[in-house]
C-alpha cells in the first residue's frame, strides 16, 4: 500500500495542475507505489504566506495521521466526519486561498498520498469485473474539482456547514457521504440558512437514508429554479472580519483539538427564523419527492458512492 512521503519540507507548498499530473501514475492509483517525494518537492511552489505558522507541514501531518490511526478498523468513510472540522481549523484559510487547486494537489500528493489512497481506493471488484482492472482511486481524488479532491471536499464541507463558530451541523452532513457529495455541487448551499436547514432535516431523522439525501438536495435544488430563498429565509448580513481575524490568529492558536471540536471563526450564526422558514418549506419538498425504495413512488434518484 501506498506510503507517507519519506521526506517532508517544513512548509506546505503549491503544485500545479500540469506538474501534479506526472505522479497520478497507475502504480499509485492503485495503492502499489509510493510518490518520490524530493523530485516533487522540487516543482513546487511558495505559499503566499510561507512565513507564517499555518504554512506549517508537520501539524496538518499529524492531524492526517490521528485521522487514520483512530479509524483504521473502520470504514475509512467514517473518517470525514472527524476530519473535516479540524483540518479547516488547522489549516485557517481564506476562500480565495481555499479555491487554488495548487494548495490540495500539493497537500495530496506531497503531503499526504497515503491517506488519499487509505481513504478512496474503490472496493474489490466481483468476480465478472475482475477483466476491468484492480481497485484504483480516481484521478480527481487527488487533482480534481473542490466537490471531488480527497481534502477539499472536507475543508469545503466545513466552511459552507459550519453555523458560526460551530462544527456541529459538519459532523452530520459528513455523516451521510450522500448528502456530502451531492450539496458540495449546489451553488445555492452558499446560502447559510439553507444548508442549516438541510442540516436539521438529518439531524431530525426526516432524511435518513443516502437516497433520501439525494432526494432531498434534488428537490431543494429544483425549488430554488423558482423561489428566492435568500427572500423567504434571508441570511443575516456577512462581515468578513470575524473570519480574517480567525486566520490571523493562527498565530497564537493551540493545537487543534483531538477529542472536542474545534471552534471556527467567531461569525454571527444564521438566523434561526429563517432556518425554522426553511425546514419547514424542504420537509413540504421531501414529503413528495420521489425516493428509490419507498413506498408510493416509482422515480429513482442516483447518488454518488
Amino acid at each position: 500500500m501506498t506510503d507517507k512521503p519519506n521526506f517532508h519540507p517544513e512548509r506546505l507548498a503549491l503544485l500545479a495542475d500540469l506538474n501534479a499530473a506526472q505522479y497520478l501514475t497507475e502504480g499509485l492509483l492503485t495503492g502499489k507505489e509510493d510518490v518520490p517525494a524530493i523530485a516533487l518537492n522540487r516543482i513546487t511552489e511558495p505559499l503566499p504566506y510561507e512565513g507564517e505558522s499555518r504554512a506549517e507541514l508537520d501539524p496538518v501531518r499529524a492531524l492526517i495521521d490521528d485521522a487514520m490511526y483512530e479509524f483504521r478498523d473502520d470504514r475509512p468513510t467514517t473518517a470525514d466526519a472527524w476530519l473535516a472540522p479540524r483540518l479547516h481549523a488547522a489549516l485557517r484559510l481564506t476562500r480565495r486561498e481555499a479555491a487554488d487547486r495548487r494548495f490540495w494537489n500539493y497537500l495530496a500528493l506531497g503531503v499526504a498520498p497515503d491517506y488519499v489512497v487509505w481513504r478512496h481506493l474503490s472496493e474489490p471488484r466481483k468476480k465478472q469485473e475482475e477483466s476491468s482492472g484492480p481497485p484504483k482511486v480516481a484521478v480527481d481524488r487527488f487533482r480534481g474539482p473542490a466537490y471531488k479532491q480527497a481534502f477539499a471536499r472536507l475543508w469545503w464541507t466545513a466552511e459552507l456547514f459550519r453555523n458560526g463558530p460551530d462544527y456541529a451541523p459538519v459532523v452530520t452532513v459528513c455523516g451521510n457521504q450522500d448528502m456530502l457529495n451531492t450539496a458540495l455541487r449546489m451553488d445555492v448551499i452558499d446560502h447559510r440558512p439553507t444548508a442549516q436547514a438541510m442540516v436539521r432535516l438529518l439531524e431530525r431523522g426526516t432524511v435518513t437514508t443516502g437516497r433520501e439525501a439525494n432526494a432531498l438536495a434534488a428537490a431543494v435544488n429544483a425549488s430554488a429554479a423558482t423561489l428566492m430563498y435568500d427572500v423567504l429565509a434571508p441570511d443575516a448580513e456577512r462581515d468578513g472580519r470575524p473570519s480574517l481575524e480567525w486566520v490571523e490568529s493562527a498565530e497564537s492558536a493551540p493545537a487543534v483539538p483531538r477529542r472536542d471540536l474545534p471552534v471556527g471563526p467567531y461569525e454571527e450564526k444564521a438566523p434561526e427564523r429563517s432556518v425554522d422558514a426553511l425546514v419547514d418549506h424542504f420537509a413540504e419538498l421531501f414529503a413528495g419527492a420521489p425516493v428509490r425504495g419507498r413506498t408510493g413512488t416509482e422515480e429513482e434518484t442516483g447518488g454518488e458512492v
